[in-house]
């Protein structure tokens, strides 16, 4: 049976002196965005420079510290990742008015500009458009020429890899990542440049936390942790919030610590996960709802899948995704030490072929598992 482990530490995310050198696979994160005047009180908080600078109407210079202060987080993530490993920032640029002067303060270039600088090669970034209900979606004069400023809908993902492509050598290795595929079809969904879906909506009991939050979405570090790590890894979250990545890392067995400065948030935290199995569960059912839909639109398309998943039992279009295995959470236990335990059962749900289809079977026989991973 699987498990994982799942810790949160209260500290500054600059120096986490708990987690060794090389010993992370993934970082997924959202930091507190420079120049969003939700974040000024924080960043103030870090350092008195940035408090008069804001005082005193110096946005460059608030903007240039608050990012120092950023900087070193990420300097943080380049010691405790192993080669190979990958880097997530959810980041949005800024507009704000200060001095009487309305400009734009762009976060995402400053941190990709920073991570490439310490080691960090860039790969291509997702934008990330959030819905929106708002019918006004301008700023400035309205209808009026040459006063009127572009409205901020999206926010970026940036994506950076430590050293060359992650290594899976021994067949132990390759068989964990042949455990850990996504369907073919959330392949094209999932590594497309732009994703549209909400953000999440706030339901914080406490005012002044619900202030300091701004949690992604659930389905953000959903994908970005299937596509970047394999099950039973170790994600990082140096910003964690209200725990966000912590339940998307649970869902997707994987192991997980979350790195948090603000103490108060972390009843929340721990309420979110001892309560989130159903929730959590109904995005693997999803999946596989959604895998459904795709295999009944192939054979409306007269389009028959080649390949059956060796685990469940339903046709999938890839030969790497055979070895497939979806789980869902079978127990969740909140342990001392701030620590979360979580245990899993193989989901059971199959889809099966109707009788005129024969995709092709796959054996059982482990000589031909490793005949056909290429061991």
């Amino acid at each position: 049976m699987i498990t994982t482990e799942h810790q949160v530490i209260f500290c500054n995310a600059k120096k986490i002196s708990q987690i060794k050198d090389a010993s992370i696979d993934l970082v997924v994160t959202s930091p507190p965005y420079p120049m969003i005047q939700m974040w000024d009180e924080l960043f103030a908080s870090l350092s008195d420079p940035i408090k008069k600078a804001l005082e005193n109407g110096k946005g460059n210079m608030a903007f240039s510290l608050m990012h120092e202060e950023l900087d070193a987080v990420w300097t943080e993530m380049y010691r405790v990742l192993k080669d190979g490993a990958f880097l997530c920032i959810n980041i949005g640029d800024a507009v704000r008015t200060i001095d009487d002067k309305f400009k734009l303060y762009s976060n995402h270039s400053r941190i990709l500009s920073f991570c490439t600088s310490i080691g960090f090669d860039a790969l291509p970034v997702i934008l990330w458009r959030k819905q929106t209900n708002a019918p006004n979606k301008f700023m400035g004069s309205g209808m009026l020429p040459a006063g009127a400023y572009i409205t901020l809908e999206h926010e970026f993902i940036l994506v950076f890899r430590k050293g060359g492509k992650r290594r899976f050598d021994s067949a132990q290795e390759k068989m964990a990542r042949h455990e850990s595929a996504y369907f073919w079809e959330e392949r094209n969904k999932w590594f497309s440049d732009i994703w549209d879906f909400k953000g999440t909506t706030q339901k914080l009991k406490h005012d002044n936390v619900r202030l300091r939050s701004a949690a992604f979405p659930l389905e953000l570090a959903y994908r970005m942790i299937h596509m970047y790590s394999l099950q039973e890894d170790m994600v990082l979250d140096p910003f964690l919030g209200t725990g966000t990545t912590i339940l998307a890392a649970m869902a997707a067995c994987r192991n997980c610590i979350g790195v948090e400065l603000d103490k108060e948030f972390k009843d929340i935290i721990f309420s979110q996960a001892q309560h989130a199995r159903s929730f959590l569960n109904t995005r693997i059912s999803e999946r596989i709802s959604s895998h459904r839909d795709f295999i009944e639109e192939c054979r409306t398309r007269e389009k028959a899948l080649k390949y059956v998943s060796a685990h469940h039992g339903f046709p999938v279009m890839t030969r790497q995704e055979i070895y497939m295995i979806l789980h869902e959470i079978k127990e969740i236990r909140i342990e001392p030490e701030s620590t979360i335990q979580v245990w899993y059962q193989k989901v059971s749900e199959t889809v099966s072929p109707p009788p005129d289809e024969k995709p092709i079977k796959v054996e059982r026989s482990a000589t031909l598992k490793q005949r056909s991973l290429g061991f």
